[in-house]
């Protein structure tokens, strides 16, 4: 699961990461509680250029007749990605990369309540996530959205929550995005344990109108 997300590099940095070609409405940084519906920068490889563009976050399948006409699809499951009427053919043909810089993830106490925690890369590098994306129309209407892809946490994350986002080495950006041939299944597994940093914060970032450096601040 990976429902809220933090992106602090600057869009003309990224760009330059990923040698992509950037879009001119490309969301302003930094942002500290990215949500779904929020439009958020991501890396498609089209006419054998890489562009680095802005999406909206919460697929919309070709069939539904608005955005609303369904549930919000902000994950996507790996196991099931490839044969899920939704996401299967973006799954061959429509894959994206998502930079940020971290996520966040929730646990309960024993009162039920949502304690926030921040997740990001122990190094501090980029935070690259695998996606996929979506073209919708209905008559003048256009809407183009992605998922992020998810898998079973894997030991440095587990104890937080059972799923984690599936996180992308450089080596492997160009396999994801179609450049290097087929393999990316291989690609959707869990972060290797010493990938991330995880800590709890402050819990007013359970509201989606909190904003702010002090939303990853350790507590």
């Amino acid at each position: 699961m990976c429902g809220r997300m933090t992106m602090t590099h600057p869009a003309e940095a990224m760009a330059r990461l990923f040698g992509a070609a950037p879009a001119n409405d490309l969301p302003v940084t930094p942002r500290f509680n990215i949500c779904p519906t929020q439009d958020v920068g991501v890396v498609t490889f089209d006419d054998a250029t890489r562009h680095y563009r802005t999406m909206r976050w919460g697929f919309v399948p070709k069939w539904y007749k608005s955005p609303t006409d369904g549930p919000l699809l902000i994950n996507a499951r790996a196991e099931t990605i490839a044969e899920k009427p939704s996401f299967r053919e973006a799954c061959r043909t429509r894959r994206c990369l998502i930079p940020a810089t971290g996520f966040y993830e929730w646990t309960k106490d024993a009162a039920g309540n949502r304690l926030p925690w921040y997740i990001h890369p122990a190094d501090d590098s980029p935070l690259v996530l695998a996606g996929i994306w979506q073209d919708w129309r209905q008559g003048e209407d256009r809407l183009t959205t992605f998922a992020i892809v998810t898998c079973p946490a894997g030991a440095g994350l587990s104890h937080i929550h059972h799923r984690e986002p599936v996180s992308l080495a450089p080596e492997d950006w160009g396999k994801w995005l179609g450049e290097d041939g087929k393999g990316a299944a291989l690609l959707m597994t869990a972060a290797p344990k010493a990938r991330f940093k995880a800590f709890r914060v402050d819990p007013q970032v359970n509201s989606n109108r909190a904003q702010g450096q002090q939303l990853i601040a350790p507590i």
